[in-house]
């Protein structure tokens, strides 16, 4: 990879494991000095990196200088005695940065923890997590979030400060606080593997990096013996199987295909085995949580079979999740499901009992399950939908569904 392509890709890969570790070593309260410290280390890359060509191993180079830089810090910081409020218990005893892979891991796993704290909202976390955790810009934030640079640096200024005002640390919860503290943690990378896999706010409607770094963060759960558990492996294979249909869910123009219309061929195998292997530890132990679930149904949305017993399963399992999730777009998918099994008049007295009459989906699903039985209902519905929905590949969808329709 040449000099140009290397930086960018070094900053997205190792950019959050030196935050992770210099931020545990300072303290919270000096996030945003590690930030400015392994960002000073990049802009050195950048300078030396040009006129004097590619060091032999560049990993290796960019952790060196932050270590150097770090140190620095620590000793400046300790000569002027304005270090001492705000230090780590050993830090007089460990001068030094340690970058080790260990040291690497078990920082950004505390650092997650640290992120996720109930004193923030799901959104607050979820930015904080794409800064520090994932080492995304401003403005890819920004993007995420459909809103301006401005507003996600006051969001973030405004996190970071809720996180210290409570004093938060970053460091591996305790037995004690492990359950509660990995539920936030799971939610925020359900959300954001959520956010990549389908955005109603955005026109692109698929962003791989999300999902892939959501990925990421679960696996770096499920390397340490301390959050290996049941429900996270389930997660993980949430997220493969949903994964290996990531090429197939978007055309040329970068419209939506639905799963109906989907290539099969084009669904990747190797993510299908790997959610197969994690679904299968994910078995261990009495747990059964809403990501066991999701992850049972994902594995049959990538088995290519359409049959009665392939909906029956799915049927099932979306009656046992509505026991522990009663969101509205559960509640449509299983609408969806009971077409295929009890017919679409058991589904559309179904779906109009939900009443869901401002979500776009609502309208959508209405619309399929009217064609063929009423085509001028399912157009009227298929309008509606089009009125509602956010994003301009899902009103091109919905448009394609209306011209369907009218050609019978």
């Amino acid at each position: 990879m040449d000099h140009p392509e290397l930086l960018p890709h070094l900053f997205r890969t190792e950019y959050h494991k030196l935050v992770a570790v210099l931020a545990r070593r300072f303290g919270f309260a000096q996030l945003e000095t590690a930030e400015d410290l392994v960002s000073e280390t990049f802009f050195t890359a950048a300078q030396t990196w040009g006129p004097n060509g590619l060091p032999p191993n560049p990993v290796a180079w960019l952790y060196r200088v932050a270590q150097n830089k770090a140190t620095t810090h620590l000793q400046r910081a300790r000569a002027h005695q304005a270090f001492s409020a705000v230090q780590a218990p050993n830090s007089a005893s460990q001068p030094e940065v340690e970058l080790s892979a260990q040291n690497i891991q078990d920082s950004q796993l505390a650092m997650m923890f640290a992120i996720c704290h109930p004193a923030l909202a799901p959104a607050a976390q979820m930015g904080l997590s794409l800064r520090v955790l994932c080492g995304f810009g401003i403005e890819e934030i920004a993007g995420a979030f459909l809103t301006n640079k401005e507003t996600i640096q006051k969001r973030l200024f405004r996190a970071k400060a809720a996180l210290r005002k409570v004093g938060t640390a970053i460091e591996l919860p305790g037995p004690a606080q492990l359950e509660q503290g990995l539920e936030a943690v799971l939610g925020t990378i359900y959300l954001l593997f959520n956010e990549g896999y389908y955005s109603a706010h955005r026109n692109q409607l698929i962003r791989k990096e999300l999902c892939f770094e959501a990925i990421r963060l679960a696996t770096l759960l499920v390397e340490n013996t301390l959050t290996a558990r049941p429900e996270v492996y389930a997660l993980l294979a949430l997220m493969c199987f949903h994964a290996s249909r990531l090429e197939a869910r978007l055309d040329p123009h970068g419209d939506i295909i639905f799963y109906e219309q989907q290539d099969s061929s084009r669904w990747n195998e190797e993510w299908v085995r790997k959610g197969g292997y994690f679904l299968q530890r994910a078995a261990a132990g009495n747990s059964l949580s809403k990501y066991h679930l999701e992850a049972g149904l994902a594995f049959w949305s990538t088995t290519q079979a359409d049959t009665p017993a392939k909906w029956a399963s799915m049927l099932q399992l979306h009656d046992l999740l509505r026991q522990v999730d009663a969101s509205p777009l559960a509640a449509l998918s299983r609408t969806y499901v009971l077409a295929k099994v009890a017919g679409k008049q058991a589904a559309i007295a179904a779906a109009e009992q939900l009443s869901l009459t401002s979500h776009p989906l609502y309208w959508a699903l209405l619309g399929e399950l009217y064609r063929g039985l009423d085509d001028g209902r399912a157009a009227e519905h298929l309008r509606q939908a089009y009125q509602l929905a956010k994003s301009a590949p899902d009103k091109r969808a919905i448009q394609r569904k209306l011209i369907e329709v009218k050609k019978g």
